[in-house]
């Protein structure tokens, strides 16, 4: 009964945005770090800024290096959003180093509109690196065109690209794996997005796309499928677009979304084999309270989900049903949080800076 009564006042705390300490929730995963550590710069020989995907590399091979951290730029050196080619691999001591400069003219397969790098960035087994494109033209959203997920071995050599319906505009996205089958939950932006302007849309999508690799070759795709419809989406002269970002699998296999334009996340039941969508952009977890335009979307060791306000510089940890914990204030400003990731061991949690371009510590 007990357990009971803590689930109901915790799904009425998403309702009412109650804090978590108030419903009994006392142990936030965040909660134990204070400080944060600049660990390097984030830009590469190209100039390259607006560092948005993040990844931490989970064994060594090829030119990956156990423990590093990849890092793909959005910008290129003019700061034109949507130009950016540059992968980077960060040591936890600041040592970068360039993983891949992706040439648009050279790629294997087609990729709508050439090459802009977003926070869409995973690392598949056997080293394989998946990285999500919405480029443009010259940095302005009218430009904007459908892009592409583009694959990468383990030393950073393109070997194909994943396009067309229904890839369009990927802005981010998370992968799991189980023996050589993976899932990519991928965040989509441009359904309608360009026509419409700043009038919301609501056309943003969540797509799995399901892989699988065999005797040392490249993943193949086995099936791709909406899962989830109806978050809604517009350009911005300043951030290009807004629709849904970050997203990660949690536990019982929901999978959840940081609306952003929607200041909430949102819940997608059984993404792992769902094979209609769910409409209306999921169903909501929570919506306001501390949250505060969430981009970047990670899930922590105890199961909560951590999101980065794209508004403030805040990291806010929100539990299964919704109630909150007290944000941590990284400084880095609106506009300075995009991607995060749990760091190795549970020992922190490694974000993305863009306001000075440079990858950080919470511990």
């Amino acid at each position: 009964m007990h357990n009971r009564f803590r689930i109901l006042a915790a799904l009425l705390a998403s309702a009412l945005l109650w804090p978590a300490s108030a419903l009994g929730f006392d142990h936030s995963f965040i909660g134990q770090f204070s400080t944060v550590t600049e660990v390097g710069s984030t830009v590469p020989a190209n100039g390259d800024v607006n560092p948005y995907g993040i990844a931490t590399v989970p064994s060594s091979i090829g030119s990956l290096v156990r423990g590093d951290i990849l890092i793909s730029n959005f910008n290129d050196q003019e700061n034109l959003q949507g130009t950016g080619t540059t992968i980077v691999q960060e040591s936890p001591s600041g040592h970068l180093s360039l993983f891949a400069q992706i040439n648009p003219s050279t790629l294997p397969g087609p990729c709508p509109g050439g090459v802009g790098l977003t926070t869409a960035l995973a690392i598949l087994p056997n080293g394989y690196v998946v990285v999500g494109s919405l480029p443009t033209s010259n940095g302005m959203a009218a430009t904007a065109q459908a892009g592409c997920l583009i694959l990468l071995n383990s030393t950073g050599h393109v070997v194909k690209t994943i396009a067309g319906d229904p890839i369009n505009g990927p802005w981010d996205l998370s992968a799991v794996s189980n023996g050589p089958y993976s899932a990519l939950f991928v965040t989509n932006v441009l359904d309608g997005t360009v026509a419409s302007g700043e009038t919301p849309t609501d056309g943003g999508t969540v797509v799995r796309i399901d892989l699988a690799s065999f005797f040392g070759h490249a993943p193949v795709v086995t099936s791709e499928r909406v899962i989830a419809a109806g978050f809604p989406q517009r350009t911005d002269e300043a951030a290009l677009v807004i629709g849904p970002t970050g997203d990660a699998l949690g536990n019982e296999g929901t999978l959840y979304v940081a609306d952003t334009l929607g200041n909430r996340i949102a819940a997608v039941p059984g993404a792992l084999f769902r094979q209609t969508p769910i409409g209306n952009g999921g169903v909501t977890v929570a919506k306001g309270g501390y949250l505060n335009n969430p981009l970047g979307l990670t899930i922590a060791p105890n199961g909560d989900i951590l999101t980065a306000n794209g508004n403030d510089g805040n990291i806010v940890e929100t539990t299964p049903f919704g109630a909150e914990f007290q944000p941590f204030e990284t400084e880095a400003g609106a506009g300075g949080l995009f991607g995060l990731t749990v760091a190795p061991n549970a020992q922190g949690v490694y974000f993305v800076n863009d306001s000075n371009n440079t990858l950080e510590d919470l511990h």
